[in-house]
């Protein structure tokens, strides 16, 4: 099944005067502009390789990762690695500590629609695809490890990863506020280990289905332009963070929507609409509205200026979604809004959602209340959390989710190692067979 692959990573130089943390940074689809105006003051920061201040972002990170590779601000590690990178992290209300353990390598590339190796639970923004295709073709580099879930009960690596992060490479603390340590694994027989423990499993992808496609879909054109192709080049490798999904330790928050710039908006005549297929309630306090949802089938919260609202879809319309999908999908709460609230009520089709312009996306129930006050938004639509065995049941049924469906907390942060896909780069000393 999965191919993974020990990596040559390049990494800051340790003689920066830099701390670690001035040099990571959010990845690119979830760092605000408020962060990136604060990071672009950095001139090492990984910020200016995932999202350059620059016409043509592919080219400058190019030129920067060649430069900095020349100034000696990064270097190559000797030997070939599994990065081992643990979080550890508490969540809002709750004083139980987390600790998600997983490790970063390199992995084929594989084609999902045909492979059935590497399977994605939501769908993607063709538009977001193209520029991720772009950046790893022409900087010839991954800049983030996007996130897989593989599926072992016995959690036999994870003895693996524990001795290792007890001498680590960085110790750290994140913009979340998350612990990070990394370490690496370069003993050949302690890889082999991890390389045979997935060759017969699957991977899910968490997060970073527009990072994967883009390396998927480069992997794709060079296979057919190259008539030499045997399967060992750099370009058929993309840089992955593997995790257990059996771990109690993964965490999944809701990804909430926020509808902007929609022509003839109108709250009251919104409200009309929606009464026809929902129970609607009031509710005071804007601030409650994700608790106040909780437990509750098919029922979301509605935010404007100055009204909150839960809104519950009436059981008579349970079974009415016209949308030709399976039960795993016409089932999920997204569904249900996607169709009911964005398509029938606010006339955004479900084949324009994807690439839709008025359609954004908030983690934060706060910040998209702010979103709204500031007249950046219209409305936002609070959603619940999507569950680890419905991504299952979803990525088994070989459909999608909608996009942004899922939020795997904490996030991968950039800047502790870049995998470059230069054929020199990526071949293997002899000392690791695979």
């Amino acid at each position: 099944m999965a191919e993974i692959r020990p990596l040559r990573a390049w990494r800051y130089n340790a003689a920066l005067p830099e701390p670690i943390e001035e040099l990571t940074s959010p990845l690119f689809d979830v760092v605000s502009e408020k962060q990136r105006a604060r990071l672009y003051g950095h001139p090492h920061n990984s910020i200016h390789l995932s999202v350059p201040q620059a016409n043509s972002p592919a080219e400058s990170a190019r030129n920067t990762f060649q430069q900095w590779k020349k100034e000696g601000i990064i270097r190559q590690d000797a030997q070939p690695g599994i990065y081992v990178y643990y979080q550890y992290f508490a969540l809002s209300g709750n004083s139980h500590q987390y600790i998600r353990k997983g490790f970063i390598c390199n992995i084929r590339a594989y084609d999902w629609d045909h492979d059935q190796v590497i399977l994605r639970h939501e769908a993607t923004i063709p538009q977001a695809v193209n520029g991720r295709k772009q950046m790893v073709e022409t900087a010839q580099i991954n800049i983030s490890p996007t996130h897989g879930l593989y599926s072992d009960a016995n959690f036999a690596l994870e003895p693996l990863m524990d001795e290792a992060v007890q001498t680590p490479l960085y110790e750290s603390e994140d913009y979340q506020g998350v612990k990070e340590v990394l370490a690496v694994i370069e003993d050949p027989q302690v890889i082999r280990r991890f390389v045979e423990h997935l060759k017969d499993r699957q991977v899910i992808l968490a997060d970073g289905h527009h990072r994967y496609e883009g390396s998927m879909e480069y992997r794709k054109e060079r296979m057919a332009a190259n008539p030499k192709h045997t399967g060992k080049e750099g370009y058929n490798f993309h840089m992955m963070y593997l995790t257990n999904m059996e771990s109690g330790d993964l965490r999944i928050l809701p990804t909430h929507r926020l509808m902007r710039d929609l022509p003839g908006f109108d709250q009251d005549t919104l409200m009309e609409k929606l009464a026809e297929d929902f129970h609607i309630k009031v509710v005071a306090n804007a601030y409650d509205i994700d608790r106040v949802i909780l437990g509750k089938k098919y029922a979301f919260g509605l935010l404007f200026g100055e009204d909150t609202f839960k809104i519950r879809l009436k059981e008579e319309r349970y079974d009415q979604v016209p949308w030709k999908f399976p039960p795993e999908i016409s089932q999920l709460d997204l569904t249900v809004m996607h169709f009911w609230v964005i398509e029938k009520a606010l006339g955004i089709l479900g084949p324009e959602q994807r690439s839709s312009t008025h359609i954004g996306f908030e983690r934060n129930c706060g910040a998209a209340l702010e979103e709204i006050r500031s007249g950046k938004a219209q409305m936002a639509i609070i959603m619940k959390d999507v569950s680890m065995q419905q991504v299952k049941e979803v990525c088994e049924s070989g459909y999608t989710m909608p996009q942004k469906s899922t939020y795997f907390y904490p996030k991968v942060t950039c800047g502790h190692l870049f995998s470059s896909i230069t054929d020199e780069d990526t071949v293997l000393s002899p000392g690791i067979s695979i």
